[in-house]
């Protein structure tokens, strides 16, 4: 999501409850904390949250046994934010983009700081970035294209894992990456196709993330891609303060949601709760690398229940 209006559109109503923590520690692979724990002007030069409020987030993330999160930029001062939360707290890794749709605004300058970010030791994935026919009129989609295929090479250049934001352009994505060549690691974030365009996801070897929409009524071409999908190329997310899964649509989303979407997908797949847990945490660590004291993270106040 960019940060626009739709966030405060998005942000109604009371914080849910947190949920029944996890059996062991699962993870967020796409996050908006700046915006969960506020609003600023869209030029960066409002106040962020504080130090304090963010690891307020991140411990009751932790709380429920979602430890490690991915923090995602999507312009250059929110991507600067972003590496700089990562460098600082071991429960978080940074991506770095411009969104498609602030494409148009973007110059070469602004690609060049995302190339200068993507070099940074905790900043491990370059989006979210690709297409979106949603928001973005024809008139804007040369420079979406155009943006879309300089992160790919910033990825590839980088050695770090690239995250695609899809808004009604199946088609239009994999033409990009058959041309261009994806990188090793590729992650659909808020997965969005039915089970043809998993299935051709899944054969170029993608990683598919599922948010809240995964639990939602009206999503069963969405529970039906992820049961054909394997499980060590499956992830997900919140993409909070957006997506909220039930029985709380509607209202504020954060990383310590994780869990009701973890046990959808569960359910969806057949695969044990704990197992899943498990190879969530592995698929996450094989496209982003490992999170720094990786034991100490999954320690720091992560109750385990059976």
């Amino acid at each position: 999501m960019s940060r626009s209006a739709s966030s405060r559109a998005n942000r109604r109503g009371e914080p849910p409850p947190s949920p029944e923590p996890l059996p062991s520690p699962a993870l967020d692979s796409h996050t908006h904390l700046d915006i969960v724990l506020g609003e600023r002007p869209a030029d960066g030069h409002g106040n962020w949250p504080s130090d304090d409020e963010v690891d307020a987030e991140i411990a009751a993330a932790a709380a429920v046994g979602v430890p490690r999160l991915v923090q995602v930029g999507v312009d250059v001062a929110s991507s600067r934010w972003s590496a700089e939360l990562a460098a600082r707290h071991p429960n978080v890794l940074a991506a770095v983009a411009i969104h498609p749709n602030e494409a148009g605004a973007a110059d070469d300058a602004a690609l060049a700081e995302i190339d200068r970010l993507a070099a940074l030791p905790r900043v491990r994935a370059v989006g979210e970035t690709g297409l979106d026919r949603y928001r973005t009129g024809p008139e804007g989609w040369a420079a979406q294209e155009a943006s879309f295929r300089a992160h790919i090479r910033i990825a590839k250049e980088h050695g770090i894992a690239l995250v695609i934001h899809d808004r009604d352009a199946h088609g239009e994505i994999l033409e990009v990456l058959d041309d261009e060549g994806a990188p090793e690691h590729t992650v659909f974030h808020c997965f969005s196709g039915d089970a043809a365009f998993a299935t051709a996801c899944v054969e170029r070897g993608f990683v598919l993330s599922f948010a809240g929409t995964l639990t939602f009524g009206n999503a069963g071409y969405l529970r039906e891609a992820a049961a054909l999908t394997p499980v060590d190329q499956l992830l997900v997310e919140t993409d909070s303060p957006f997506l909220t899964p039930m029985p709380h649509r509607g209202r504020p989303n954060a990383s310590r949601l994780v869990p009701l979407t973890v046990r959808a997908l569960a359910d969806v797949t057949g695969v044990d709760l704990a197992e899943l847990c498990a190879t969530l945490t592995t698929t996450a660590e094989r496209v982003f690398g490992s999170w720094a004291g990786t034991s100490a993270v999954d320690n720091l106040s992560v109750p385990i229940h059976s």
